[in-house]
């Protein structure tokens, strides 16, 4: 298990994916793909759904959620809660598509702050 996500830096991305590669396991879960809390202010100024493809009706939740399964890539995303709502509203996200274009070129930028 390894933290997933929009807030997840750079270098966490790259050694939980060298790992994975290394270690071969049959399945990668993710972990904490809202850097803790829904509630952060980072949830209120940013809206990630510029990370999903045709997903209008996504919530940025939803979109943060979904996203999360490609910062790294893993196959699946572990959550603490205990709100139905809120694990509704997670479950109906994994009917949104990733833009993977979108995560490629995050991916990009986040790369090239790292140098700077």
């Amino acid at each position: 298990m390894v933290r997933a996500g929009l807030l997840v830096g750079v270098d966490v991305l790259e050694a939980a994916e060298a790992l994975a590669m290394r270690w071969c396991p049959s399945q990668v879960w993710g972990m904490s793909p809202f850097g803790g809390s829904t509630t952060e202010v980072v949830w209120d100024r940013f809206d990630p759904r510029i990370f999903l493809r045709d997903s209008p009706s996504a919530t940025k939740i939803q979109a943060a959620f979904r996203s999360s399964y490609g910062l790294p890539q893993v196959d699946a995303v572990a959550v603490g809660t205990d709100d139905v709502d809120h694990l509704r509203e997670l479950t109906e996200a994994l009917a949104y598509e990733v833009d993977e274009n979108v995560i490629r070129e995050y991916r990009r930028l986040l790369k090239g702050r790292q140098r700077a």
